[in-house]
């Protein structure tokens, strides 16, 4: 079956909106994808577990009728279960896995008409801002310059995007992991509000309630109508985000009230951004300012340090609780070598930390919240760059660190590339990555916004004023499929 040489022209509601039409078939979306892999996937080593007879039995017997009907997907290689397609966790410890049931994001994600052909890269257990696992042979690599990062831990999905492969892909987020890629890539990064989508069946939450599911777009109304797609609790959720007032593709149909909006041209800390970094907030600022909204520079008091300790130890623990039950699974411990050095760490190190010493850290998430919180009864976003460099190169931030602490908190960790981030996944705030700036030698360098919790509603609705005032969707990398 032929491919449909106009795929980039549109986006996947676009895309969707075309098969609706029988003016494309689904069957030539997905030949197209896979052409586009083939081609460019040996260069950012991006699609893994390539399911193409699932995908084409899909669209025999018919996929839904829904917001994204026939378009091509990726499921990111962490979570996301789904029956037939293979995940390895960004681990050799945990390779070649099959699913026997399939997770309600999945299902949502199937039900909206997304047809899925494969999965994405992911660092070992989606720990890391770039995406390095051995399990894949070779890193993932950015298709605006292959020297250079991804991202991570959704790095697979963003590459692939970036690249051309497919319009919108999965993703999650439990310290930054959706809105690295797409600063790193120049895509639409939203992290939704703490239990905004559902988890189930298999677990609750994710590392404290921090992490949650998301997608990677070049568009805001992909994303806007990802979500409206897959939000809500599933049976038997512990606890669930505020409902929204209206789905995001209504609220952004009309552009926002004028914007108290907080902009930040340091780290939380007052330590200095890269210039480009800065650079980019300076001219969102103004751009935002000509807009019509507010801009005052500001950013919220809270103990940033013992923030990060205590997320620190809720991912140790979760790491250890995941690689104890693959040992159960398997009958033994990770042999050398099935294991990056920093991973095992991270287990070590969660196995240590006393019962009462976690539970004090839920309690310093639970309190930064509330401080965070009240800087926002006086402000209705705050404007952030994404990271605080320009995208990092490959290597750099590898797990290959045999101490997991200084790897994430140390003089040349993680804390200090990307401060930004995981704040939001501690407090539970919606945040959004959009890409407004390239640097002068070409990287994309993102503008993370964040809102009150529960009001993705507000950040979506700037997001497409934004989006129209300085579009971005026809921007290419120089790898691309």
């Amino acid at each position: 079956m032929a491919g449909f040489p106009d795929y980039d022209k549109y986006d996947a509601l676009g895309l969707a909106e075309l098969v609706k039409k029988r003016a494309v078939s689904a069957g030539e979306l997905l030949e197209e994808a896979l052409a586009r892999t083939e081609r460019v996937n040996p260069k950012i080593n991006a699609v893994v577990h390539v399911a193409a007879d699932s995908a084409r039995k899909a669209i025999a017997d018919g996929p839904p009728q829904g917001p994204f009907t026939g378009v091509p997907f990726l499921l990111k290689d962490l979570g996301a279960e789904a029956v037939g397609y293979r995940t390895h966790n960004g681990s050799r410890f945990f390779a070649n896995y099959d699913w026997t049931y399939d997770s309600e994001i999945y299902l949502r994600l199937k039900a909206s008409g997304l047809v899925t052909f494969g999965r994405t890269t992911s660092p070992e257990l989606g720990v890391g801002p770039t995406t390095e696992g051995d399990v894949y042979g070779a890193p993932t690599r950015n298709p605006w310059n292959l020297e250079h990062s991804s991202g991570g831990s959704s790095g697979g999905a963003g590459a692939a995007v970036a690249a051309g492969i497919l319009p919108l892909s999965h993703g999650s987020d439990g310290g930054g992991s959706v809105r690295i890629p797409a600063s790193c890539c120049g895509l639409v990064g939203l992290k939704p509000t703490r239990a905004r989508l559902p988890d189930g069946p298999a677990a609750g939450e994710g590392w404290g309630g921090m992490s949650i599911d998301g997608v990677l777009s070049r568009s805001v109304r992909d994303t806007a109508a990802a979500i409206d797609a897959t939000a809500g609790p599933d049976l038997g959720q512990p606890y669930w985000a505020p409902s929204m007032a209206r789905p995001l593709m209504e609220e952004i149909k009309s552009p926002p009230k004028r914007l108290r909006i907080a902009f930040m041209t340091t780290s939380f800390t007052g330590a200095a951004i890269h210039p480009e970094c800065k650079a980019a907030v300076e001219a969102t600022a103004k751009l935002c300012a000509s807009l019509g909204h507010e801009l005052i520079e500001a950013k919220p008091s809270f103990d940033f340090d013992k923030a990060m300790q205590a997320w620190s130890k809720i991912v140790a623990c979760g790491t250890a609780l995941s690689v104890d039950q693959r040992a159960a699974a398997l009958g033994r411990p990770p042999q050398p070598g099935e294991l990056h050095p920093t991973i095992r760490s991270a287990a070590e190190f969660g196995r240590a930390i006393p019962a009462p010493d976690y539970l004090a850290a839920i309690n310093t998430v639970h309190a930064t919240g509330r401080a965070v919180a009240r800087f926002f009864l006086d402000h209705d976003l705050l404007l952030s760059p994404t990271l605080a460099e320009p995208p990092a190169k490959i290597g750099r931030l590898a797990l290959s660190n045999p101490d997991f602490r200084d790897h994430r908190l140390g003089p040349k960790g993680i804390v200090h590339y990307s401060p930004f981030c995981p704040i939001f996944n501690i407090t539970g705030q919606p945040a959004i990555s959009l890409p407004l700036h390239w640097s002068a030698d070409g990287l994309p360098v993102g503008l993370q916004f964040a809102g009150r919790f529960g009001d993705e509603a507000t950040l979506m609705k700037l997001a497409a004023q934004l989006e129209q005032a300085a579009p971005w969707a026809q921007r290419r990398a120089p790898v691309h499929a």
